[in-house]
Parts: C-alpha cells; structure tokens; sequence
C-alpha cells in the first residue's frame, strides 16, 4: 500500500509541477532568459507524471529511475538558474542549493537502487522537506525583493510629480 501511494503521490506532484512550469513560461510572468528550459522542464514533469498513472502497477525499481532522471534535469537547470540569477537578485543560493539536493536525490537513488522501497520513501520525504524549505525561502526573498522595488518606484514617481509653481 505505501509504494502505490508514493507513486499516486508522487505522480500527481510531477504532473502539476510540469502543468505549472510550462503555463509560467507562456504567461511570461516569470524572469527567465530562456522559458525554453522551463518549458522543458515541465514537459519532463508532465511526462513522468502521466507514465506514472499510465502504468500504475510500475515497479519501485523503474519508479525510482524515473525520480533519478526526473531530480537530475530539475538539479542541473535549476542550478544553471541560480548561477544566471546571481547579478540581478540576492539569496540565489537557495535556488541552487534545491538544485544540488535534487541532484543528490538522484545520485543516491542511482547509487542504492536495491535499498527497497521503506528506504526510496524515506528518501523522497527528507528530500521533499528540504527541497520545500529552500524553495519557500527563495520565494519569500524574492516577494521582499519585488515590493521593496515596488515600493522605491512609488515613492520616486511621488517625489518627481512636483506642482508647477
């Protein structure tokens, strides 16, 4: 029962994560040079999501290959993110730490792949924690980043509107 609710879990998290990676990219409300990564990136996810409920009954094994190569192209192009990313604002570091957790995840799936499913659990969740935290506190600079710019541009268009005398 645990291993089909992780791949339910885990297939419902990749088709909504890929859904709102490739809507954010053609909306164009995100600060990306290259949205062709990220719509990449959600293609991968939508992907992984529907093979995860077009073969329910999947293995662990092959479940865990798809998270490796899923965490492994999430790792690298969040990581080339934070390093595009940091000129124009601060706390990058958070976007390319979750990078680099997502590319251990994947190493240490690769690496211990016959560790069972308790362990592959375990694993996904200490993950999904950190991976949550950092991305939290990548969001919340960036929302102070944005309203304090926000808040600059008022108060100069204030200072410049001057009566005629």
């Amino acid at each position: 029962m645990t291993l089909w609710v992780l791949v339910a879990l885990w297939g419902v998290f990749a088709l909504v994560d890929g859904i709102f990676a490739v809507v954010a990219a053609m909306l164009g409300r995100v600060v990306v040079a290259h949205r062709g990564w990220l719509v990449f990136s959600g293609m991968v996810g939508i992907a992984a999501g529907i093979v995860t409920f077009v073969w329910p009954s999947i293995t662990a094994l092959v479940l865990l290959y798809i998270i490796a190569f899923w965490a492994i192209v999430i790792g690298v192009l969040m990581i080339a993110a934070a390093v595009r990313l940091r000129t124009t604002m601060r706390h990058e570091w958070a976007l390319g730490i979750a990078g680099g957790l997502s590319a251990l995840l994947c190493v240490v799936l690769l690496v211990t792949p016959g560790a069972g499913a308790l362990a592959v659990t375990w694993a996904i969740g200490w993950y999904a924690l950190l991976f949550g935290v950092l991305v939290l506190t990548l969001a919340w600079q960036v929302r102070r980043q944005i309203t304090s710019r926000d808040v600059a541009s008022a108060g100069s268009r204030r200072g410049s509107a001057r009566p005629a005398t």
